[in-house]
């Protein structure tokens, strides 16, 4: 499917505070409205909702007549609060406040990267609570783990002992000027949302889409993780020469085919 071009009118900007006291938030979101099965955009770790994945994906919306929500974590983009706070559990928490308010149900996850994370402990949830507000996952690289499988492993001595004395450390990002900050709060919140050592179960099909030259993550982590998948109806697309960002004109007709053979 190619990516769609054109637009309908621009989709509602909206802010849901999330937290209360002195963990309240404002979260920022972009709703489209529309009928039918609805897609909700998951972005990754210091990354935005206004990016190529998240624009092409409001593009098919519009052009389907389907509703789409996507929104920023706390410290990302245009939501409040500050980055070096932000966890696993407090980026759920307030993706969980988000699908709460997504139209469209059930719905189909989308999330790249960190975003693929949480779309499975969000996925996880819902099944637990007996809910049926999600109707299949579209994980983009997903970075299931990160905190252990990929940042911890890519730090050397010096960076530990930096991470453990300062409760941050830098790495120079390939996207960004603005350096990754990972913090220690982030690394041990994350060792309670692993999923890697258990079948993960989560009652909707699965499609991951996976560049192989992907030095972010690399391409045997969707691999383990298609292994540990519990359901039958899971597909990986591998893309030989994609890297992780997945933005360009043939990935994004990649990913919207895989979300419209869920609808």
């Amino acid at each position: 499917m190619e990516p769609v071009t054109e637009s309908a009118a621009e989709p509602a900007f909206r802010e849901i505070t999330v937290g209360s006291g002195d963990e309240a938030r404002q979260i920022a979101m972009l709703e489209r409205a529309g009928t039918g099965r609805g897609i909700l955009f998951l972005g990754g770790y210091m990354s935005n909702m206004r990016g190529a994945k998240g624009d092409a994906l409001d593009a098919y919306a519009a052009a389907t007549g389907r509703p789409m929500t996507r929104f920023d974590y706390s410290g990302h983009g245009e939501s409040g609060g500050r980055f070096e706070d932000g966890t696993i559990s407090r980026w759920l928490e307030e993706a969980s406040a988000v699908l709460d308010r997504a139209a469209g149900a059930p719905l189909i996850l989308v999330g790249s990267s960190m975003g693929g994370w949480i779309a499975l402990l969000l996925a996880l949830a819902e099944r637990a609570a007996g809910g049926g507000r999600i109707a299949g996952l579209v994980l983009l690289a997903p970075a299931t783990g990160m905190t252990h499988s990929l940042m911890l492993p890519q730090m050397d001595a010096a960076a530990r002992a930096e991470l453990e004395e300062n409760g941050v450390v830098r790495r120079a990002s390939a996207y960004s000027e603005q350096p990754y900050l990972i913090t220690r709060a982030l690394i041990e919140d994350g060792a309670h949302h692993l999923l890697a050592d258990k079948p993960i179960a989560i009652g909707a099909p699965v499609h991951i889409i996976q560049g192989v030259l992907d030095e972010d993550v690399p391409f045997d982590h969707a691999l383990d993780l298609m292994s540990h998948l519990a359901e039958d109806d899971v597909v990986l697309t591998l893309i030989k020469d994609a890297g992780h960002r997945l933005s360009r004109p043939e990935d994004l007709a990649k990913i919207l085919s895989a979300v419209e053979a869920m609808s």
